[in-house]
């Protein structure tokens, strides 16, 4: 088998059955993707980074092929559960990258556990105390979402009527670049959050982010946490998060941010503009 195609396997990680995509020799990179994705989004830029990097993506739980439990959707729990499977799969200190929902997920294991996170990539976001912070009626029309998944009950029962539809809406408006998400790709996502609990889970992960990891994050803001391991900040030109100042406000968090914006790139980073994207991961990962 060629061993920069990733192999699938599955492994219980903090109570968890975790299923997780693995290719490459070298140095441990995890990847971490957000919603409404899976591993699978990662497909265009495993193979080139496991050239160099021991590469593992994992489905976070909810997501994929992952147990779906009804708890445990605080960035806290969630940024346990990878860090379980970084050592139950023997691996003491790792680089992480990070994309939306993953992307805070990342950020929440580099705080709790900076002795195992040595580098940490964000893709297309800012830190979601800073979301909440700024969520004003000039951004709340392109995050809109962040209220209606939040709501109890109400998103599955309107979105589960057609999930292709939903998801759909999403990938149509976030997406610069169109023939970065094929239809087979989009097909698959649809699939992963067609199976049952998929859907729930998922808004849950939303659900946790007000009040439960707002809590956590100010505590740690005010106690003067910050990250002091190397941050690489990427976002789309073209997508939301550009209408922000995204490296000051990731320096704020991480003072040692560098980072970039990926010309001609919407909000799925890794599909869109795969190439730029291993660039700049490449030239952050071995410097």
């Amino acid at each position: 088998m060629n061993r920069l195609e990733p192999a699938a396997a599955m492994a219980t990680a903090n109570g968890l059955r975790m299923h997780y995509l693995r290719a490459g020799e070298g140095p441990p990179l995890f990847l971490l993707h957000g919603w409404p994705q899976t591993s699978h989004c990662w497909h265009r830029v495993f193979g080139a980074l496991a050239e160099t990097h021991t590469v593992i993506a994992p489905d976070l739980r909810g997501y994929g092929r992952t147990d779906k439990p009804r708890d445990g959707y605080d960035k806290r729990t969630m940024a346990a559960d990878v860090a379980a499977l970084a050592e139950g799969l023997g691996f003491d200190r790792v680089a992480v990258a990070g994309h939306d929902r993953g992307g805070r997920v990342a950020h929440r294991w580099a705080l709790d556990r900076p002795g195992q996170v040595d580098r940490l990539a964000v893709l297309d976001i800012i830190p979601t105390r800073e979301m909440w912070r700024r969520l004003d009626s000039e951004l709340g029309p392109g995050y809109w979402h962040w209220l209606f998944h939040l709501q109890p009950d109400l998103p599955e029962l309107l979105a589960g009527q057609n999930v292709a539809a939903y998801l759909g809406y999403f990938f149509e408006r976030w997406t610069h670049q169109r023939q970065g998400l094929r239809p087979e790709d989009v097909d698959e996502y649809v699939r992963a959050f067609s199976a049952p609990g998929a859907l729930r889970a998922g808004f849950d992960d939303y659900r946790a982010s007000f009040p439960a990891d707002a809590i956590d994050d100010d505590a740690d803001f005010e106690a003067g946490h910050r990250l002091g391991m190397p941050l690489l900040a990427l976002w789309g030109a073209n997508g939301l998060t550009a209408k922000l100042p995204v490296l000051d406000i990731w320096r704020a968090y991480a003072p040692a941010a560098t980072g970039s914006a990926i010309p001609e790139c919407g909000h799925f980073l890794p599909e869109e503009r795969p190439d730029e994207v291993v660039k700049h991961l490449h030239a952050f990962l071995m410097d």
